[in-house]
Formats: structure tokens, C-alpha cells, sequence
């Protein structure tokens, strides 16, 4: 079921749940892994009844769980129970990746530690996600992606002074755990084959976070600089924000001296250039709310789409701040085939729309080789895949191991 990529061949067992870890085991998926989704009877991923359409959330393929396991197969298994764990070792032994996001210490209670995986299958990749790492005092805590943006202090650094700190309007550091996994889980595998072994692999959430915030800690460790929320300011150049227009905001980013001077000849205030107030960067950083209030005078002549297109052609940096529906509707995005229409496992009148991950490779669009899987749709065919024949499935789901 797998799509074709560079990991192909390559078998996940995903036992992961809602977000950080689903998101990393599609990336994987959408590269041409065989990702097997691992879940338990009954519920499955709280992701299934996750998302703004109640009927999918019924069906349990909530529109949270659709955006990120198309392309994957379901297999249900019990690991409280003796066979459930053997069916799990079966699957353990004939992978490349498992990639779970319990807390600290869950697998090792049902049986599957560090020790027993590599006992079981020493090639194996194993990838763990957890909120703070798999050490350190905070090891235990539970934490989801909104606790992670406040201790990392993202929210600090967004917002303004009037509004305090702001999260993120979407779940940034559950996506860049799942980005760190999928790209550590893709070294992992080029460096076994070179030596022939698996490896241990420790996510956490919070660290992802503040290495992804880049120059606001390298201003703290390197310059003694923390940061102050500026709204849609950029703290290292003016203008470079979001400003309104006569229809619509606009973000400008005109870093560079010549594309400061471009900006001001365009709108037609070319005496800004030689203002004393603006001439130089760091003026201009200094009085950003006077700039501001100049080039707004003279932007609110055009419309946001209008601008946009004028200053293309002039090499300033210039784009609308759209609402997703237009994002989406944007002839660049329609072009690049970003998003896929996948099949609904229980409507076949209704297609389902997913995103890919927007990366080409050999000219080649990463597109999910099927719909989401219903929970333990594929459990047979799995096992099937592994060596066991039927009544050794039936036995195994008479006993309660499987659904």
C-alpha cells in the first residue's frame, strides 16, 4: 500500500497517537515507508473522534486522524494480553521502525524496553516522542502542544505588550517533534546500513521547540538579549511586518537597503529614503512604529493584492495575509499539488482531501497511496505478511490478542 520513494522497502510499526508521532509516521509514509499502524481495540487513536465534522468523528475518521494516517494500515492489538504480545514480537521481528509516543517507561511495563527490542530484532530503529525526553525531571510529565509552547517560551516571544503571551494559532510543537522524528528515524536508517544496527532514538518535544526559535535563543546566548514581543514586527530589520492597505493587510519584508529605497520610489514616497528617521537600518528599527504610519499613508491607495504584484516586480518581499480557504484556492499551491484526494473507507460518495508534505523529489509530488485505515482494517492481511497462517489469527483473536 505503501507509495513509491526513497523508503521503499521499508516497514514502520507506528504505535503512536493524536499528533507528534502520527505526523512523523506520514512523513515517513509519504517518503514510500509501509507504515502499520498499531493500535488499540475499541478506540484506536483519540484522533478518530477528533475534528470539526461529527459525522467522520462517528465513523471514527475524525478529521484530526484523516490529516495524518491516509496511506497507513490498521492492525488492533491488545498488549495487556499474552497474545497480543505475540502477534506485537511477530511484527517487531520483521520491521525496520517502531516509533511510539507513550510516556517515559510505558513500554518497558508491557513487556517491550530498550533491552527486549533489541533482543527481538537488533536492526531495529526504534523512535520514541514524549514531551521532555526519555531523562531529566520532567521525564513523567504528561504535556501536549500547548503546554510544550509555553514552557519553551515561544509564547513569550509572541504577541504584544497589551495582548501578553500568545500561542501559536496551531499546534507548532507537536509538528516539529514529528518533523525531528522523521528525520532522525531517516539518519537512523542510512546509518544502519552502513553498520548493520539499529538505534535508540529520544524525541523531545520541548527541546524541538527551542532549537526550531533559532535567533531569538542565539540573541539570549550569544548577546545577552531576551526577546520582547513585537506582534508581526521582525526585530531584525523595519519595515518588516504586516501593514494595511486600502483592501486587505500585507507583510513586508524589505531587509535590505536597496529594497527599502525600491519600496519607498514604488509607493511614491521616495523622501523616506532620505529621512534621517529611516535612512539607515538601525534608524529605522528604532522609529518602526513612525515608518509604519508613512507607509500606510501611502499603501492604503492600492489594494493588498495589487501591492503584492507591484512589488514583485520591484524585488521587495511582499505577500497578502490570506485565510486558509485562499491559501489553499492559490494557483501556486493547485499547481504544486499539495493537496490529494484520498477515498473514504466508509462513504464511497465522499472523497477526503489530505495535505502532502510539499516536497518533490526527482520532480516526483510525495502523494499518500491510499485513504485512512478503519480501525484494524488490515489486521489479517498484516499477519498474513509476517507468516501466520488463518487459524493461527483465528486463535489469536478468539483469545482477545486481536481485532
Amino acid at each position: 500500500m505503501s507509495a513509491q520513494g526513497p523508503l521503499t522497502g521499508v516497514k514502520v510499526l507506528d504505535m503512536t497517537n493524536v499528533l507528534a508521532g502520527p505526523f512523523a509516521a506520514y512523513q515517513l509514509s509519504l517518503s514510500g515507508a509501509d507504515v502499520v499502524k498499531v493500535e488499540v481495540p475499541g478506540g484506536g487513536d483519540l484522533a478518530r473522534s477528533l475534528g470539526a465534522d461529527s459525522e467522520l468523528n462517528k465513523a471514527q475518521l475524525g478529521a484530526s486522524f484523516v490529516a495524518q494516517n491516509s496511506g497507513k494500515r490498521s492492525i488492533a492489538v491488545d498488549l495487556k494480553t499474552e497474545e497480543g504480545r505475540e502477534a506485537f514480537t511477530a511484527l517487531l521481528r520483521s520491521s525496520d521502525v517502531l516509533l511510539e509516543n507513550f510516556r517515559p517507561g510505558v513500554l518497558d511495563r508491557l513487556g517491550f524496553g530498550q533491552q527486549m527490542l533489541k533482543e527481538l530484532n537488533p536492526r531495529l530503529v526504534y523512535c520514541a516522542i514524549s514531551g521532555f525526553g526519555q531523562t531529566g525531571p520532567l521525564r513523567d510529565r504528561p504535556a501536549y502542544d500547548q503546554i510544550v509552547q509555553g514552557l519553551s517560551g515561544m509564547m513569550s516571544s509572541s504577541g504584544t505588550e497589551d495582548s501578553g503571551p500568545l500561542r501559536a494559532g496551531y499546534p507548532v510543537a507537536d509538528t516539529l517533534g514529528g518533523m525531528a522524528a522523521s528525520f532522525a528515524i531517516s539518519s537512523a536508517l542510512v546509518e544502519r546500513a552502513r553498520t548493520n544496527e539499529g538505534s535508540v532514538i529520544d524525541v523531545s518535544m520541548l527541546e524541538t521547540a527551542i532549537t526550531a526559535m533559532g535567533w531569538v535563543v542565539s540573541n539570549l546566548l550569544v548577546a545577552g538579549q531576551s526577546p520582547v514581543p513585537m506582534g508581526n514586527e521582525n526585530f531584525t530589520a523595519a519595515p518588516s511586518g504586516t501593514f494595511m492597505t486600502g483592501a486587505g493587510r500585507i507583510n513586508i519584508s524589505a531587509n535590505k537597503q536597496e529594497q527599502f529605497e525600491a519600496l519607498c520610489r514604488y509607493i511614491g514616497r521616495k523622501e523616506l529614503a532620505a529621512d534621517p528617521r529611516f535612512a539607515e537600518r538601525e534608524a529605522r528599527k528604532t522609529n518602526r512604529e513612525e515608518l509604519k504610519l508613512c507607509l500606510e499613508e501611502a499603501l492604503a491607495e492600492r489594494s493588498a493584492q495589487e501591492w503584492e504584484d507591484g512589488f514583485s516586480t520591484i524585488g521587495v518581499p511582499a505577500g497578502q495575509v490570506l485565510e486558509v480557504s485562499e491559501v489553499l484556492d492559490l494557483a501556486q499551491v493547485r499547481e504544486r499539488g499539495l493537496v490529494h484526494e484520498v477515498p473514504n473507507p466508509v462513504d464511497d460518495e465522499r472523497k477526503l482531501s489530505v495535505l502532502g508534505n510539499g516536497v518533490r523529489i526527482n520532480g516526483t509530488v510525495s502523494t499518500p497511496a491510499a485513504g485512512p485505515p478503519l480501525l484494524g482494517e488490515h489486521t489479517d492481511e498484516i499477519l498474513r505478511e509476517i507468516g501466520m497462517d488463518q487459524s493461527k489469527i483465528d486463535s489469536l483473536r478468539e483469545h482477545g490478542g486481536i481485532v
